[in-house]
């Protein structure tokens, strides 16, 4: 993938379109950010239908880490689990969701295949999680 092309594809549980982020690289020099919009639930409840996310391409993938990977029927969202011999095992969250597909169904990711690392969430904007006592 090209950092100027958008892409939609279903990719069965969810759908990730992906496009290039125009704001500020936070980052080093050579690193791209990418904006994918998610939908389905099986990354409840860390990520919900309608998310917005920035992913960096090509960066360092540690289990615990949300991932962007590509699959053949498209682009997945889902949360590194293991690196095994074969690639990372990417696990969703939510088990339950209807359409779920995970490493459960297609085995290990291989590591050519991990698009990159979630970095954050930015839309909808993260509400107050603790509001001060009157």
């Amino acid at each position: 993938m090209r950092a100027s092309e958008s892409f939609l594809r279903n990719a069965g549980d969810s759908t990730v379109q992906d496009r290039p982020y125009s704001g500020p690289n936070t980052y080093a020099e050579g690193d791209v950010l990418t904006a994918v919009h998610v939908s389905g639930d099986s990354m409840l409840p860390a990520l919900r239908h309608g998310d917005w996310l920035l992913v960096r391409r090509g960066a360092a993938v540690r289990p615990g880490d949300v991932v962007v990977a590509r699959r053949p029927h498209g682009l997945i969202v889902k949360r590194a689990w293991r690196l095994t011999g074969e690639g990372w095992w990417l696990e969703s969250d939510n088990q339950s969701a209807p359409g779920r597909q995970d490493s459960w169904d297609f085995g290990a990711v291989p590591e050519t295949e991990i698009v990159g690392r979630v970095v954050l969430r930015y839309w909808p904007r993260p509400t107050a999680r603790f509001r001060p006592s009157r």
